[in-house]
């Protein structure tokens, strides 16, 4: 009774990134709130980085950097990584225990284990639960920007690029895999950097960093 009173909690917790997601759906499929959102945001990007339309690629290079940040900011500030790793290597010993006592047919240990199972579920679910606060933000601060975007690039005078490979490969035709060619090369953009901010932002706070900075700032209060 009591594990399962925990985990109504976080059986809500995780509800709440798909209300999130239902309410972002709703507003992006608005077109006056689209609008209202693209043209608010164009007061404060495009005069940092718009360029006046002349380089919607590296438009396209620093806003994809804003979005990285703010996706691994909010992953940094709400994952606890040493809990995590923590649950993962008992989870990872739960299981092999268990596989062991399968296989040696030991029931006693299989019922004892078993009995264990819904806490160690728990521990990983509550290890885990900082991913669904850093989605609810990272959809908050994000899904705007990918409108502005799309505002801006339909009103840049001219919609193509160089490649190795090809001397004009336009923003909005779609790709091979059926993308504009604007969001596959962010895609591809945020990934390669968006892997090096994470990982540098979770060194930072795994090395206690961030902890020795928390204790300044309280020993300053």
């Amino acid at each position: 009774m009591k594990v399962e009173q925990q985990q109504q909690p976080l059986a809500g917790s995780y509800f709440l990134p798909f209300l999130v997601m239902f309410l972002m759906l709703f507003i992006i499929g608005d077109v006056r709130i689209r609008a209202w959102i693209a043209l608010s945001l164009d007061k404060l990007f495009y005069p940092l980085i718009g360029f006046g339309g002349s380089y919607p690629l590296l438009t396209l290079v620093i806003a994809g950097i804003i979005v990285v940040t703010l996706s691994s900011f909010f992953t940094n500030l709400f994952m606890d990584w040493k809990a995590m790793g923590r649950a993962q290597e008992i989870s990872k010993h739960f299981q092999e225990e268990l596989k062991k006592a399968r296989k040696e047919n030991n029931a006693a240990k299989i019922k004892k284990l078993m009995e264990m199972q819904p806490k160690i579920l728990q521990m990983h679910t509550q290890s885990s639960s900082g991913m669904t606060k850093q989605m609810i933000f990272a959809m908050i601060f994000i899904a705007p920007i990918f409108i502005w975007l799309m505002y801006f690039l339909s009103k840049v005078p001219y919609l193509y690029f160089t490649t190795p490979w090809a001397n004009t490969v336009s923003f909005v035709e779609r790709s091979p895999i059926f993308i504009t060619n604007w969001f596959l090369f962010y895609l591809i953009f945020s990934i390669v950097v968006g892997q090096v901010v994470r990982q540098c932002m979770k060194y930072l706070k795994l090395s206690g960093w961030w902890q020795n900075i928390k204790g300044v700032r309280k020993s300053a209060d």
